[in-house]
């Protein structure tokens, strides 16, 4: 009778978990070429996600790659140098290795040096405002909800933050910034009380919001649709309450919405002085 081989059974489980595993992967395969980020498998939600995917997947595989050439190290020491049975000899002893030290300084160096040139090359792009934007909105942050100017436009939105969130007693509408598509806008962001945070998890990007300072960043939104948005930093007890939305629209559903908030008397700015008890239709004129 032919019996199987004990190895010959292993490499058989063993390629069988490799087929299983390569299956799972498959049918993830758009989700991890995002590297499990938001996104859409038709086309960026802007000019910069797929940069970021790009960077954050870029990253993760040399990071498992270093993982593996570290493990099969071990692996290989472990198996290779373990003490046997019948071998009661001392294995030589060594002080030191020139050739492992040279590589123990070169590779941390070489991999550090490689992950920093594209992480500043990326990070200096996605930062960059050195261009003419065609819009510019200014974006307030404070407890627990959001301001919106426009302010080539002249004219603002504001919102309440969300009680007790999917009960009633909520907002009917949260406060919506709308950018038009395929346009480059600047987005600038300042808060007037405590440290926020300006997230959109499609964007795959967000913009601390620190008291006195403002910062901004620019974007070319470039597929339509409704987008989630949050403050990323712990502000207070209401903190889970401070949501937006972002609507990316053609350019003449933006000029419709910009028109529609002049004629509800919503022309100025609201300047950082505004108190968040006040009326927000209290506070008009130029800031």
């Amino acid at each position: 009778m032919d019996v199987q081989h004990p190895r010959r059974r292993r490499s058989a489980r063993f390629a069988v978990l490799a087929l299983v595993l390569t299956l799972a992967v498959s049918g993830c395969s758009a989700e991890v070429q995002r590297g499990f980020l938001p996104g859409y498998e038709d086309g960026q939600v802007t000019n910069m996600t797929e940069r970021i995917t790009s960077l954050w997947t870029g990253s993760w595989i040399a990071a498992l790659a270093v993982g593996v050439l570290t493990w099969g190290l071990i692996v290989w020491c472990v198996a290779v140098y373990r003490k046997r049975r019948d071998d009661d000899t001392l294995p030589v002893q060594l002080r030191y290795h020139v050739p492992l030290e040279i590589m123990y300084v070169i590779l941390p160096i070489l991999m550090i040096g490689v992950l920093y040139f594209f992480t500043q090359r990326d990070v200096s792009a996605i930062v960059d405002t050195s261009e003419e934007p065609d819009v510019t909105v200014q974006v307030w942050g404070k407890r627990w909800s959001w301001d919106f100017n426009y302010l080539d436009s002249n004219v603002w939105d504001s919102g309440e933050h969300v009680v007790d969130i999917g009960e009633p007693g909520n907002p009917e509408t949260l406060p919506t910034l709308y950018l038009p598509v395929d346009k480059r806008v600047e987005i600038q962001v300042a808060s007037r009380d405590v440290i926020h945070s300006f997230w959109v998890p499609a964007f795959l990007f967000k913009r601390d919001m620190i008291p006195g300072r403002e910062t901004s960043f620019q974007i070319i939104p470039e597929r339509v649709g409704t987008y989630a948005g949050k403050c990323a930093e712990l502000c207070g007890e209401n903190h889970s309450g401070m949501l937006f939305n972002v609507k990316v629209v053609p350019q003449e559903e933006y000029d419709q919405h910009m028109a529609d908030l002049a004629a509800a008397g919503q022309t100025g700015v609201l300047g950082a002085d505004l108190n968040p008890s006040d009326k927000p239709s209290a506070v008009t004129g130029e800031n």
